[in-house]
């Protein structure tokens, strides 16, 4: 086996269906095998895949267990070299897959790799960025990131000096859709189970970086993301009421907590 698609829904049924028949489609060229872990959605997704996709595994979870916690679930049970999180909302575009599996082959030094994600519109997602400082997420939930002295930092976050064209390695990438080398997994360990959403990804990227691997961003393969990141949906006074940005900066707390002795 060399590859296995890991699928986290949370009453996304509908999303989970078109983006297995959207892999259907294309065929990959690999060995592969998908696992659905369904977060205790109530929304009949079991029962669907049950009837339309007999080659998909499916997980179903007795509670909603977050992110992280789901996703370990499905990497718990996978067969291949290799290990796909693939987020719901992704559109898969043809030769994307193949073109991250031949990068890892390549480079094996390369712990963990992600395609260059996609609006809807074609224009380009901000999928990669520099490690956050303390104060970075401040400055963009609020009202102080229209400050000059505030760009200079986000610029630096959001990586504004590069162009997204070329193969990069760098700091994180967002957790939609990364490719990870199983044997890197085996040594770094799995998700911090202990975020329920948002930062499980930026801290995994730095666990691999500083367990001695390399996190590339991979221009060549392109992916459609129809995501919009909950916690930015609101702003202002309405945010501090908003469920989501409360989870936000819970998983914030948790993460510069962790990493306080390091270098923010």
């Amino acid at each position: 086996m060399q590859l296995s698609i890991i699928i986290l829904n949370y009453k996304q049924k509908g999303l989970v269906k078109n983006c297995l028949k959207n892999i259907e489609t294309f065929g990959l060229e690999l060995n592969y095998e998908i696992i659905v872990v369904d977060n205790n959605s109530k929304d009949g997704c079991e029962e669907m895949i049950k009837k339309n996709f007999h080659r998909v595994k499916i997980i179903a979870s007795k509670k909603n267990l977050g992110y992280a916690e789901g996703n370990n679930l499905g990497i718990k049970e996978v067969k291949g070299d290799y290990f796909l999180i693939l987020n719901p909302d992704i559109t898969v575009l043809a030769g994307s897959i193949e073109k991250m599996f031949q990068f890892m082959e390549d480079n094996k030094d390369c712990g963990i790799c992600g395609p260059k994600l996609l609006n809807p519109d074609q224009s380009i997602q901000i999928s990669c960025c520099r490690f956050p400082k303390w104060h970075t997420p401040i400055l963009r939930r609020t009202f102080l990131g229209r400050f000059k002295f505030a760009q200079k930092e986000l610029s630096r976050y959001l990586m504004a000096d590069y162009s997204r064209k070329e193969i990069k390695e760098v700091d994180w990438l967002l957790g939609a859709s990364l490719l990870i080398r199983k044997s890197a997994a085996e040594k770094v360990g799995l998700m911090d189970e202990r975020y329920f959403l948002y930062f499980e990804d930026i801290d995994w990227c730095r666990r691999f970086r500083q367990a001695g691997y390399k996190v590339y961003y991979l221009p060549p393969a392109e992916m459609i993301h129809f995501h919009q990141r909950l916690s930015a949906q609101k702003s202002g006074l309405k945010a501090l009421f908003d469920k989501p940005t409360w989870i936000h900066i819970i998983s914030a707390f948790k993460y510069f907590w962790k990493w306080r002795r390091k270098n923010f």
